[in-house]
């Protein structure tokens, strides 16, 4: 995490970041957000209960003398005024209360059942705010193959290479531009690194397979600053989050479909859409597939064969498509 984030924070709040970063094994970024959402909530009591001056305001809130002893005043009211604050003062939506309600359940937890700071826990009450429910975007069958066709230029076979893992494997930005070249196997897997590290094997269809040994013919050789990065950046350095977004988002737009709420993560949506409705994949396959512990359904993780993840992904209407000749 960066010092000047959490220069402020308490000792105890310190203690349980530290604790999901090391221990469960969060992400920096995640890390940094249950802090956000922790600062937000401690200025909200201070500010509620009078504990700062009037005219202060909200945003520079100090929270570094939050203590024990505070925390522990905490009840379920406070948590509920906390969400109608975050609902009609700060427009908050179901989603993002949600997020900062889970942060807080996962805090007041650590200090019950972790450390033993807290006699009971304020949140195990607490309702979660109503999501509104709805579908995931994603692109057909035919706007896919329409995407695919659409990729041309000198990054040719580097981008149609993303797009078709993207759309075949489900897989995420950050394990597309974390992808080695040692992480694609001899029997036609690919190792992924996803959210808390956690690794996991993706099969690789034909499709993959022909894009990625068409884009390794013209991949830099020389010069590079990260060799083992499967994709490199017209700088010769392992290509950025933000290069791929530019890129999905300048081939969308060949095909008018820039300003429909297509993205990066809807490619995701739709490779396991896909083999969804054209394979028929099983959705604890899709689970396994995408490395996601929650895919429209709150069924038990089961363990599966590689068999059927290998179907699973051969499943793919587009897994026999190969980049065209230009």
């Amino acid at each position: 995490m960066k010092p000047s984030i959490i220069s402020e924070a308490p000792t105890t709040i310190l203690n349980f970041l530290g604790y999901l970063q090391t221990i469960k094994g969060k992400s920096p970024k995640t890390v940094d957000e249950y802090y956000l959402d922790l600062r937000t909530f401690f200025r909200y009591i201070k500010y509620s209960r009078a504990l700062v001056p009037k005219d202060s305001k909200f945003d520079e809130i100090p929270i570094s003398d939050v203590d024990i002893s505070l925390i522990e005043t905490i009840t379920l009211t406070d948590l509920y005024e906390y969400l109608n604050y975050l609902l009609v003062e700060r427009n908050n939506n179901a989603s993002t209360r949600s997020r900062k309600i889970s942060s807080l359940k996962s805090f007041f937890n650590y200090l019950t059942n972790k450390t033993g700071l807290l006699k009971s826990d304020p949140t195990k009450e607490l309702d979660m705010p109503k999501r509104k429910s709805s579908l995931p975007k994603f692109l057909t069958l035919e706007q896919s193959l329409e995407l695919l066709n659409s990729i041309k230029g000198p990054y040719k076979e580097r981008d149609y290479c993303i797009i078709t893992l993207f759309l075949n494997c489900g897989m995420r930005l950050s394990e597309l531009v974390g992808i080695n070249l040692n992480d694609i196997r001899s029997d036609n897997t690919l190792k992924l690194t996803g959210k808390g590290n956690k690794e996991r094997i993706v099969y690789l269809n034909d499709a993959c397979l022909h894009a990625i040994e068409r884009y390794k013919m013209v991949r830099p050789s020389t010069n590079i600053k990260d060799r083992n990065a499967l994709f490199i950046s017209k700088f010769n350095k392992r290509i950025s989050p933000k290069t791929v977004q530019f890129l999905v988002k300048k081939y969308l737009e060949s095909i008018n479909l820039d300003n429909q709420g297509y993205s990066v993560h809807k490619l995701r949506h739709t490779a396991a859409t896909l083999m969804y409705q054209h394979g028929n994949v099983d959705i604890r396959i899709l689970k396994d597939i995408l490395g996601h512990a929650n895919l429209g359904t709150t069924e038990i993780y089961t363990h599966l064969s590689s068999k059927q993840l290998q179907h699973a992904v051969s499943s793919n209407p587009l897994s026999s498509i190969n980049q065209k000749k230009i």
